[in-house]
C-alpha cells in the first residue's frame, strides 16, 4: 500500500505480454476487450410500488483481440485452422503488464477456456510502408486477475 503523500505512477499500456497454452507468439502490438459486464434485473417489491430494486444476473465477459506484425509463424493460424475444421481447442492464457524496466510483474489478468473466433489478415498497399498486422479474436469464458 502506498504512503500518504508518495506519489504512485499508472503503469505504461505498452509494456505487456500476452501467454497462451502452448503457443509461443513472439509478441503482440495491441491487445484489446479486456471487460465484463454484469446484467442488472429490475424488480419491484410487493407492498413498495415506487421503488425499483436491482439485482445482478448473469455476466458476460467481452472477446479479446489481438494484434501482431505478419511473421512466418502459423501457430495462431493453426488454431483458428483447427474451429474452421470443427475441432475447439480451447487455450488458458494471461495478459501481463510489467513495469518500466521490463524487469518485474506488476499486474496479471488470466483467461479461461479462449478459442479463436475471428481472424483478419492484413492490409497490403504497394505504396505503404506500414508493418502487416494480423488480428485474431478470442471469445473466452472468464477473466480474473491475479
Amino acid at each position: 500500500m502506498a504512503q500518504t503523500g508518495a506519489r504512485v505512477d499508472p503503469y505504461v499500456s505498452f509494456n505487456f505480454l500476452v501467454e497462451l497454452d502452448g503457443i509461443s507468439q513472439a509478441s503482440f502490438r495491441e491487445c484489446t476487450g479486456m471487460e465484463a459486464t454484469t446484467e442488472v434485473i429490475e424488480t419491484r417489491e410487493g407492498g413498495d410500488n415506487v421503488t425499483v430494486r436491482k439485482l445482478p444476473g448473469k455476466t458476460s465477459y467481452g472477446n479479446l483481440t489481438l494484434k501482431w506484425g505478419l511473421t512466418d509463424s502459423t501457430e495462431l493460424w493453426n488454431w483458428r485452422q483447427q474451429v474452421i475444421n470443427g475441432t475447439i481447442a480451447r487455450k488458458n492464457g494471461s495478459i501481463v503488464v510489467y513495469d518500466l524496466a521490463n524487469r518485474r510483474e506488476v499486474v496479471r489478468w488470466n483467461f479461461i477456456a479462449a478459442w479463436p473466433t475471428k481472424w483478419e489478415g492484413g492490409s497490403f498497399q504497394a505504396t505503404g510502408n506500414e508493418i502487416a498486422v494480423e488480428t485474431l479474436v478470442l471469445a473466452h469464458e472468464g477473466i480474473t486477475r491475479a
